[in-house]
């Protein structure tokens, strides 16, 4: 079970000015969704992601599956296996979806045997630039995702304190002037729904 804090920022202004402190590094990713034919996944609450990220000019894979979401506060509770592979499979992915079902994977395999799914479909997908901070012992993630719709700003935090740290983040915001509000959808959720959530 994986613990984030997601803050949504309404708009560029606020997203450059937490841009202004200094990061750790920035992750270009690209992030690309998968179901069964039958959306076995999302009909249970559930999607496979697949992630090309580059970090210090070196590629990277990996395979995500995430499962029963809760959001509420902008604290963020959801089921995670995550697995790093070869950038082969992504490549494999985007010429055929089908062809994930010949990949050995544990998560792809856990797909295949608890979910059921015969044949995969890819779902599309978004990119998204990741500025990582380290600040006050814990690692912010600022995200500029840009879908076709449009572009959403956001921050999470993966911790086991969450009222902690979401109260000194909100004191952060507010005392440099950083708009923001809780997050009430994920970003997969907002890139389904085909429109960026209402200020």
């Amino acid at each position: 079970m994986a613990v984030e804090l997601k803050f949504r920022l309404p708009n560029k202004s606020s997203h450059q000015k937490l841009l202004s402190q200094s990061h750790i590094t920035t992750l270009y990713q690209r992030n690309e969704f998968v179901d069964g034919s039958a959306y076995e996944l999302t009909s249970q609450r559930a999607v496979l992601l697949l992630r090309l990220y580059e970090e210090a000019r070196k590629l990277h894979c990996v395979v995500c599956l995430k499962a029963k979401p809760v959001l509420a506060d902008g604290v963020s509770r959801i089921e995670m296996e995550n697995e790093e592979r070869d950038t082969a499979i992504f490549k494999a992915y985007l010429d055929d979806p089908q062809k994930l079902m010949r990949v050995d994977s544990r998560v792809l395999r856990k797909v295949k045997e608890d979910f059921r799914v015969k044949r995969f479909v890819g779902l599309g997908g978004f990119i998204n630039v990741r500025k990582v901070y380290e600040w006050k012992g814990v690692i912010l993630e600022v995200d500029e995702a840009k879908c076709e719709f449009g572009e959403m700003y956001e921050v999470e935090c993966e911790t086991s304190e969450p009222e902690r740290v979401k109260k000194m983040i909100e004191e952060f915001f507010t005392e440099n002037g950083i708009d923001y509000s809780y997050s009430v959808m994920s970003k997969f959720a907002v890139f389904r729904a085909g429109k960026l959530p209402l200020s």
